[in-house]
């Protein structure tokens, strides 16, 4: 007898179904988000127990690393691919529980990739980064609309990222508040380089990321993000496959060559779609043949199209870099 389980994680509990072949419930429950209390759920169904599955939720980390230590079978449940049950008034946590079971005993349960623990904090952290970036940014952008708004005049924001720029506002109320906006941005700076130099540490010595830099320009952050996000290259079966996780792709239904309708354009990888978009905004700027290429879309689309055509093809040819170590070559991709 084979037994099938599937979980439905919340914030602070997740609720067990495990079925049989015969899509018998053979155990319901719904726990606490303790690991011990999931283990000895599932300890009596062990031996023959075909896989167990987990939504791709905001905190999935803590119970597939859980049981996958413990050498349990696990599938991460690609939430936007999972086909919709119909045809019923209600349905509750037990029923979302029981159809990934049951998904999974007809071998129809769309299922992401569990990147490799060892590996994941380097990426988050890489991620983190970015929220970093983001925060710096708005607080550069608050202090030039300040000084801008009480002066009438706009400071360029390379002047105020200078280590000796200080704030002199006419009120006491407003220099404080600035004063603030630029230590927080100077803090932030500061914790972006010891990040960025631990990142670039543990990741220089990798292959893949060695041969994304030699992509004109591609610097140490678009080579780490290309390579962090990918993770193993090998996963992805065709080319095609990477372009569409890389959002490199239209997302779109055709049918007799009309447009019939369209797909989830946010399914995919948004720091990866990011990078590339920047690959090929740099990739313009410093290679000819993709200027070439650049200029030659452009006449016949937009600036908008054209570069997302750019992107599309550094995704590929990544794609093939990684795969088979061998540095870019411009005159192989954008000749034709």
């Amino acid at each position: 007898m084979a037994f099938y389980c599937g979980i439905d994680l919340h914030s602070d509990n997740h609720v067990v179904v495990i079925i049989d072949d015969e899509d018998k419930k053979v155990y319901e429950r719904r726990l606490s988000n303790d690991l011990s209390l999931t283990l000895g759920a599932l300890a009596p169904y062990r031996s023959d127990l075909v896989g167990v599955a987990v939504e791709s939720t905001f905190n999935w980390y803590w119970l597939v690393d859980g049981l996958q230590a413990e050498g349990y079978p696990m599938q991460l449940v690609n939430t936007t691919a999972v086909q919709q049950y119909s045809g019923l008034k209600y349905t509750d946590d037990r029923y979302d529980a029981f159809w990934l079971a049951h998904l999974m005993r007809l071998k129809i349960l769309p299922t992401g990739y569990i990147y490799p623990k060892e590996q994941r904090g380097l990426r988050d952290l890489l991620r983190r980064r970015t929220m970093l970036v983001q925060t710096a940014s708005k607080q550069l952008i608050s202090l030039q609309s300040q000084i801008w708004r009480q002066t009438g005049v706009k400071i360029p924001s390379s002047k105020l990222k200078q280590a000796r720029f200080s704030v002199d506002l006419p009120g006491e109320m407003e220099k404080r508040a600035a004063q603030a906006s630029l230590r927080v941005y100077r803090s932030i700076q500061a914790e972006l380089e010891q990040m960025e130099s631990e990142l670039i540490k543990a990741v220089k010595p990798r292959e893949d990321y060695q041969v994304l830099t030699s992509i004109p320009g591609v610097g140490p952050i678009l080579g780490m993000t290309i390579a962090l996000e990918t993770g193993n290259i090998q996963r992805f079966a065709e080319v095609g496959d990477y372009a569409s996780y890389c959002r490199c792709v239209k997302s779109e239904r055709v049918s007799n060559a009309k447009k019939k309708g369209e797909g989830n354009a946010k399914s995919g990888n948004k720091y990866l779609s990011w990078a590339f978009s920047e690959a090929a905004h740099f990739a313009v700027r410093y290679e000819p043949l993709a200027k070439r290429f650049f200029e030659r879309k452009q006449r016949k689309t937009n600036g908008i199209v054209a570069i997302r055509a750019v992107a599309h093809k550094l995704a590929r040819a990544a794609y093939y870099m990684m795969r088979n170590n061998t540095t870019f070559d411009a005159q192989k991709l954008f000749a034709n």
